[in-house]
């Protein structure tokens, strides 16, 4: 899964502390999710739209997959 969250944390000028404190997780796991490493939970996605008010897939886009 491909994500856009850089690009919106740096259009609010928020810096990946800022996020991580407000969505209650460490600096790291936002470092992870930026760098595609780490793909967050439903909820932890869901919150992240909410606050940037977009839509989920907005942020999150899922590459083409064989299922």
């Amino acid at each position: 899964m491909k994500n856009r969250l850089a690009e919106y944390r740096q259009s609010r000028g928020m810096s990946q502390q800022r996020l991580a404190d407000r969505l209650k997780v460490s600096r790291q796991t936002i470092i992870s999710i930026e760098k595609g490493k780490y793909n967050p939970s439903l909820p932890l996605g869901l919150i992240i739209a909410e606050l940037f008010e977009v839509d989920v897939t907005e942020i999150f886009i899922l590459e083409e997959t064989d299922y």
